[in-house]
């Protein structure tokens, strides 16, 4: 008999195990799912092993056992830990950003262990929206006409793009397609949004002149500017600037449209993250943070929230044309 096959047939099955006194002891604090899947792990690694010839004979029942109740012991660990930031880098992305200030987590524990008012409004006593609990607070800080948190930037991103340009062309220069945190990449993004891309200039030039000769009254749905984040081209560079973009958006405006339709004006604000630490409040955004405001026309702006206060800001910027005027607007 082939010595595999051997060691396959010395393999104790996972009801013997379970049997045994240390595995019981386990199952009276831990769910019995829990034990049988770190079992069921265990054995099946012997069986690889065997299979692969790697391994000439079983581990004792009492050392598979042992490994048994290590995995269960590592199952009931949580993941997430508290870990000293020495890197130098303030908003880590790897060790969690941004941190909560005390009083936000203090405020988070005093509503996280009971009902709470979600999405109930209290005042009138019927349904309300999770998203009011926010959207305030940040048309407040930037001065937007309507706010919404999601779980990231790539997913307001595709969000924005769905909304204000599915089926139609997003014009973006070559020096911004980049790729920004969690493997997220702004074509793919775009394409899953439903929106198709329409690269224009070069990877370290794009003109004014670029953007209009790629605009066609039929097929583009939106203009688009990306902060490239942590990276930059330097030496024989050129880029369109947020407010020629606008510019450009108006021009295009008055190009398509008989009639004068009303622009949306989005603050967009320039501060550092030192500006903001000397801030004590953010009831009255303008004194506080002492911020450079350039009220440029744009339709939606989309940030990380922990970079977003920060000079690294990973931001990304559009400016809706007329084409798929729907009034439909997310900021946040």
């Amino acid at each position: 008999m082939d010595n595999r096959q051997m060691v396959l047939r010395e393999i104790p099955k996972i009801d013997e195990l379970l049997m045994d006194e240390q595995l019981i002891f386990f199952m009276e604090t831990t769910p019995r799912a829990v034990v049988v899947d770190a079992a069921r792990e265990v054995i099946e690694e012997i069986r690889k092993d065997a299979l692969a010839g790697t391994r000439t004979e079983v581990p004792k029942r009492e050392a598979i056992v042992e490994e048994i109740c290590r995995r269960i012991t590592g199952k009931k660990k949580k993941n997430l830990k508290r870990l000293i930031n020495g890197t130098g880098v303030v908003l880590h992305t790897n060790l969690g950003r941004a941190r909560l200030c005390r009083g936000a987590v203090e405020s988070v524990l005093s509503v996280a262990d009971s009902y709470s008012n979600l999405e109930y409004d209290v005042k009138k006593g019927a349904r309300g929206s999770r998203h009011d609990h926010v959207e305030q607070i940040i048309r407040r800080i930037t001065g937007a006409e309507a706010a919404m948190v999601v779980n990231n930037n790539a997913a307001a991103t595709m969000l924005c793009l769905s909304a204000m340009a599915y089926g139609k062309e997003v014009i973006v220069s070559r020096g911004e397609l980049v790729e920004i945190g969690g493997s997220f990449r702004i074509p793919e993004i775009m394409e899953q949004s439903g929106a198709h891309l329409k690269e224009v200039g070069t990877t370290n030039k794009t003109k004014p002149s670029d953007y209009e000769r790629a605009w066609n009254p039929e097929t583009t749905g939106a203009l688009m500017k990306v902060h490239t984040s942590n990276y930059r081209i330097l030496g024989f560079t050129q880029e369109v600037t947020l407010k020629e973009m606008a510019a450009l958006g108006k021009k295009m405006l008055r190009m398509s449209c008989s009639e004068t339709r009303p622009s949306i004006t989005v603050p967009v604000l320039k501060y550092s993250s030192k500006r903001l630490a000397r801030s004590n409040t953010i009831s009255a955004p303008t004194r506080s943070l002492d911020r450079e405001v350039n009220a440029i026309t744009v339709c939606a702006m989309a940030f990380s929230s922990s970079s977003g206060l920060s000079s690294r800001t990973k931001t990304l910027l559009m400016l809706l044309l007329p084409t798929r005027s729907r009034n439909r607007r997310i900021s946040g």
